[in-house]
């Protein structure tokens, strides 16, 4: 497959001595704005989803007139943090 650019990016000087003081052993500039910006759409992308998974949840709870309290998801959301700390510190 063909590489292309992406358009080349104009910063403040401090953000660009920013970026380069963050730099790993070896890392270029370049290397690190391209991680940058697939994590940046691996982000959106799982964002997205979750949009999508909540309006498709508020919709089928419309739909069929079931819902779930406040309190009964933070009582499961607790439960399950208490099994996870539980099993870490094992």
């Amino acid at each position: 497959m063909k590489s292309a650019t992406i358009p080349s990016l104009r910063v403040e000087p401090e953000l660009r001595q920013a970026a380069e003081s963050v730099l790993r052993e070896g890392e270029t500039l370049s290397g690190f704005m391209e991680k940058s910006l697939r994590a940046g759409i691996q982000h959106r992308k799982i964002h997205r989803e979750f949009i999508s998974r909540g309006i498709a949840a508020r919709d089928e709870s419309r739909r069929t007139g079931e819902y779930c309290s406040a309190e009964d998801v933070l009582n499961e959301l607790s439960g399950m943090l208490a099994q996870a700390e539980t099993k870490r510190d094992k």
